[in-house]
């Protein structure tokens, strides 16, 4: 309940309404619009590959060799994004934040990010789509992407002064997820309807499980 709701405070409480899909309550680090069905990612980690591994030091001579290593990870990023364009990727969900110069691709090829989604929205995302977080880096870096999800609509959503992402995904299972954006004159009330709705929901359940039974 607590990632498929936003409280609002400064409105009445008659402008709440229920959107379809998910709200995400962060602004984009990148906003490429885009028309019809796209594909979206979830990774946890940075895209920008490291100069070594943990645990191994990194040695260079001179300069010129650790400039060279930075244009080798320029391209390699570069390389990536252009791989998630070739494969209809236009929005990618991050739980960490990412490098600016991921932020520099994605504009560059179309490519919207969102990131620092907490443990919670990701699990939920997942479980609506039924992808796992990809892993862009390893031993082969050209190898297909397979784990995307399908985006019916990915927008901005302005919530009184809060920036938001609105995002409608084709659920795999039954769950066809959407969110009460709650509103209230201030905050208090907001958390009373809230808590409110949760207790009527957790009854529903309960109540849905002794018939099912």
């Amino acid at each position: 309940f607590a990632e498929l709701h936003a409280a609002v405070p400064g409105l009445p409480l008659a402008s709440s309404r229920v959107l379809p899909g998910i709200v995400l309550r962060r602004d984009f680090a990148a906003y490429c619009p885009a028309d019809g069905e796209l594909r979206a990612l979830l990774v946890t980690e940075p895209l920008r590959p490291a100069l070594t591994a943990p645990g191994v030091e990194f040695v260079v001579d001179s300069e010129g060799q650790y400039q060279a290593s930075l244009r080798w990870i320029t391209r390699r990023t570069e390389a990536l994004m252009k791989r998630l364009q070739s494969n209809n990727v236009k929005l990618l969900l991050s739980s960490v934040k990412q490098e600016e110069v991921v932020i520099y691709y994605a504009k560059l090829y179309g490519v919207s990010v969102v990131e620092c989604l907490s443990l919670e929205e990701m699990a939920l995302i997942s479980e609506i789509t039924g992808i796992s977080s990809y892993a862009p880096f390893g031993d082969n870096m050209d190898r297909e992407i397979t784990e995307t999800a399908v985006v019916t609509f990915c927008q901005p959503l302005l919530l009184v002064s809060k920036r938001c992402v609105h995002i409608g995904f084709t659920s795999v299972c039954a769950f066809q997820p959407h969110c009460l954006i709650l509103c209230g004159p201030v905050d208090g009330v907001n958390e009373q309807h809230a808590a409110a709705l949760q207790e009527a929901f957790t009854m529903l359940q309960q109540l849905f499980k002794t018939v099912d039974q």
